[in-house]
């Protein structure tokens, strides 16, 4: 789903004996793959080392002409293509390594796959970003190899290919391509070297962002316009905001959203997400957004540079780090307008109750599978295939690890502590309680309601699809339910049959929610207007 797609020719094993590309049935054997360094002028590589597996018959359906150029991983069908994955600090070109699939693969060993034939992959995963953003620039590839498995004397896979880095402003939808030379007459990207982020890790750290100015900005004029800090979900970041501000810009263009100046923030790590979170593991990303970089945009650009005119939004992740940063700095923002975000009440984790005696993420109190992905009602995925999944492409960077590196205290060895055992499933109680004294929301919002309330009550907005894919629905009732026992004024909205994916979409506008949320900000920015939505054409 986030994958750069490479064209790659399909090996048919030539040149290969019957034995090799068609052996018999060779269930139990260990498959071990040797896998060389094949990049032209590439002598020495690091990485994590995976290798893709997946039957034949799929693999075909699945591809253009039944010609498969790749084996990648579905995120959600996780257990559609096997994995094997080996760390390997230094692979030489020449000598190559052997990676013995069965010892970290998932959903299961190789030597356990059903006899037949398979589309394989070798990928080395250079920068370690797999879990996060999947294969992309820098990585190395090898062709796709069509094999029977199990078997004995498996033939080499050669990491031939380097991909490319890919402009993002060429991949974004076709139809607002046109759009994209005055789209970008429009925007600025900035890279900001937060002090207090650097005198955290003791090096320089970079905070980016992409601003969207609105038609007819001038720098040197009188006017100025309210903001609106938008981050991403989990998986995104610069190379995904090309589109984003394409579309904001065409909108503002035609008058179907109100002229404001739109911030994308950049909230990705190696770790995952920080969601501008102060946090004793990737540092004060809170801090740093709010003392550092927004003074810093409000004197080089024209914004309102007051809480009514500075709006928050976000999706998912990105959701949860806005109405986050609503909650923890209500002086500083006019409103959140969250979508979809993140578990805000502990007690619902997807589902989930973390507070739980005995709690436990893979089984509930009577031995089912808690579920985390379902589509048209039906489960599709649950919490335990998908933190086996994460571990076998690496120790971070996954949506489960990115929480601890948020949310939980560090452990002795630097890293942050895992909420729970990912063999067992078992939840550390005292990891949840780290948790909850810090960064449960709802329970913030409780017990510090009386604070709160002059500066917060009526800037709490949340929609959320009533189908929501990852169970996001459960914790915003939760929210919901302490907002209207503390008779705060807020606005939580549950969209009928929305999911995590459609919810922005209004009849044939794939951005209609967004258009009416930016009308809903602007209102509270510029109460005296008579601006009015353009039609949609």
């Amino acid at each position: 789903m986030r994958s750069h797609r490479l064209k790659l020719a399909v090996l048919l094993c030539l040149g290969l004996a019957a034995t090799t590309c068609a052996s018999a049935e060779q269930a139990g054997v260990a498959q071990r793959f040797h896998v060389d360094l094949a990049v032209p002028g590439t002598e020495v590589a690091s990485g994590r080392l995976l290798v893709f597996a997946e039957p034949a018959k799929d693999a075909e359906a699945g591809s253009k002409n039944g010609k498969v150029e790749q084996v990648d991983l579905d995120p959600l069908a996780p257990d559609k293509v096997n994995v094997a994955a080996r760390e390997v600090n230094r692979l030489v070109a020449g000598q190559g390594i052997d990676i013995d699939a069965d010892q970290q693969a998932y959903p299961a060993a190789f030597s356990q796959l059903p006899a037949g034939d398979y589309y394989v992959q070798a990928v080395l995963d250079t920068n370690h970003s797999y879990n996060y953003s999947a294969r992309g620039e820098g990585d190395l590839v090898s062709e796709v190899v069509k094999l029977h498995l199990p078997a004995t004397g498996l033939p080499p896979l050669k990491l031939a290919t380097q991909l490319p880095a890919i402009d993002a402003w060429s991949m974004i939808n076709p139809a607002l391509r046109d759009l994209v030379p005055e789209a970008r007459k429009h925007t600025q990207d900035i890279d900001f070297v937060s002090p207090a982020l650097t005198a955290f890790w003791g090096r320089p750290i970079h905070m980016r962002a992409r601003v969207v100015l609105p038609p007819g900005y001038d720098a040197k004029g009188s006017a100025t316009y309210p903001v609106v800090y938008y981050t991403h979900g989990f998986g995104g970041g610069m190379n995904r905001f090309a589109g984003v501000a394409t579309n904001l810009w065409q909108a503002m263009s035609k008058g179907q959203m109100p002229p404001m100046i739109w911030v994308l923030l950049d909230e990705s790590l190696p770790t995952g997400t920080h969601e501008f979170v102060d946090s004793v593991n990737n540092g004060p990303w809170g801090k740093a957004l709010t003392e550092e970089l927004i003074p810093q945009l409000e004197s080089s650009f024209r914004m309102d540079a007051k809480a009514s005119g500075r709006f928050l939004n976000g999706h998912s992740s990105g959701g949860w780090a806005t109405l986050w940063l609503q909650t923890r700095y209500p002086k500083m923002f006019g409103g959140t307008w969250s979508t979809s975000p993140d578990p805000s009440d502990f007690h619902d984790f997807t589902g989930v109750d973390l507070y739980a005696p005995h709690a436990n993420v893979y089984r509930k109190p009577d031995g089912t599978a808690y579920p985390l992905i379902r589509d048209n009602g039906k489960v599709i995925a649950t919490y335990e295939q998908y933190a086996k999944l994460e571990r076998v492409f690496g120790s971070y960077g996954g949506q489960m690890a990115s929480f601890e590196w948020v949310f939980s205290p560090r452990g002795v060895d630097g890293r942050p502590l895992p909420l729970f055992d990912r063999d067992t499933g078992d939840v550390d109680a005292s990891v949840v309680a780290y948790w909850g004294e810090h960064y449960d929301i709802a329970r913030r919002l409780q017990a510090q309601w009386p604070q709160l309330k002059p500066d917060l009550d009526g800037k709490i907005h949340v929609y959320v699809g009533g189908a929501d894919t990852f169970y996001l629905d459960g914790p915003a009732h939760r929210l919901k339910a302490v907002l209207d026992g503390l008779h705060a004024r807020s606005d939580i909205r549950f969209l009928p049959g929305k999911t995590h994916f459609d919810l922005y979409v209004v009849g044939t506008d794939r951005n209609g929610l967004l258009k009416q949320i930016a009308w809903d900000m602007y209102a509270v920015a510029r109460p005296q207007s008579t601006l009015k939505q353009a039609a949609a054409p």
